[in-house]
């Protein structure tokens, strides 16, 4: 076992998870809003698309108008290279999304097949509409703690088909390449060569600096509860446009989103799909790039002289 888990994780923790024997989760039983025990498996997987139909679209959420995405040109279409580079990166042993489509599938694809899963991608940016299946996330519920028959105890995992993820990929590279430049240094969050360490290294300064001149230290922590499913789509697509993305690569990315939607899969039975109609999809290659382009816009405004306001305080 000691010798599996320097040289093959996965089946070290296959092995952990053998032996934990009765501490694998069940979701056989569930219980419903109303706190009623659903045992038959058809109001089980209704409960479960009830719970994260609700929790995917909360309704406290600002009305923002859609952002028209600009210039209607169609732009560099996508190369085989850039498709190529992509699916290099795909990580093995990954569950697959909707469509059954596996990464190892994929990674094995030799020139002729890249060259068609290329042109698949080029049809969806001149376009500008994807596959269904490229829309549409499968949530599975992993437990956390707590009772076992309470949905909230658990938290989703979305798996996303793997030739939208490919797409997704492509359209992410571009939009970094263009974003990134004018994103603030402060921001280490989903950028290449940069982390927490950066952070606590810049604070660890600024608290020796301050106890040196004896002057005080205002910190403020920000718990950013469900992040990635708060932020408003109407409002990034303004975002991307004032940082320089293109018209068709705007256009691009709202066409993973126009269609948007889940369903839920739990004990082997899929639910009924659902749409979501907020925040970011969760297990995207461009989610990372979009929610941070969008919180340093944040970040900008809060440096002005206006500031942003919280409740009635005013912090800039």
């Amino acid at each position: 076992m000691e010798k599996d888990f320097h040289t093959a994780s996965r089946r070290f923790w296959s092995t952990i998870r053998r032996l934990r024997g009765g501490k694998r989760c069940s979701t056989n039983t569930v219980y419903s809003g109303d706190g009623v025990l659903l045992t038959s498996t058809r109001d089980v997987v209704g409960r479960w698309a009830e719970y994260f139909e609700d929790l995917l679209n909360p309704t406290n959420m600002p009305s923002t108008e859609e952002a028209e995405p600009g210039d209607s040109g169609l732009g560099s279409p996508i190369s085989g290279d850039e498709v190529t580079e992509v699916v290099k990166k795909l990580l093995g042993g990954r569950a697959p999304g909707v469509d059954e489509i596996r990464p190892e599938f994929l990674k094995a694809l030799d020139v002729v097949g890249l060259c068609w899963l290329t042109r698949l991608c080029n049809v969806a940016w001149t376009s500008g509409a994807v596959p269904l299946d490229w829309q549409t996330g499968v949530v599975v519920p992993l437990f956390k703690k707590g009772n076992r028959r309470v949905c909230s105890n658990y938290r989703g995992v979305t798996l996303l088909s793997l030739p939208g993820k490919v797409y997704s990929g492509v359209l992410e590279r571009r939009v970094r390449r263009i974003v990134e430049p004018r994103i603030q240094e402060e921001q280490c969050g989903f950028r290449p060569g940069r982390g927490t360490r950066d952070q606590l290294y810049t604070l660890g300064r600024v608290l020796e600096g301050a106890w040196e001149f004896a002057q005080p230290v205002y910190m403020c922590f920000v718990d950013l509860e469900k992040a990635f499913d708060r932020v408003p789509r109407g409002a990034l697509w303004g975002v991307l446009r004032e940082y320089g993305v293109p018209g068709p690569l705007i256009r691009a990315v709202r066409s993973l989103y126009d269609r948007c939607q889940s369903l839920v899969r739990i004990a082997g039975s899929k639910s009924g799909s659902f749409p979501v109609r907020v925040g970011l999809r969760q297990g995207c290659p461009l989610s990372p790039i979009l929610f941070i382009t969008f919180m340093d816009r944040i970040s900008r405004r809060s440096q002005g002289v206006e500031g942003v306001r919280f409740g009635g305080l005013r912090i800039s």
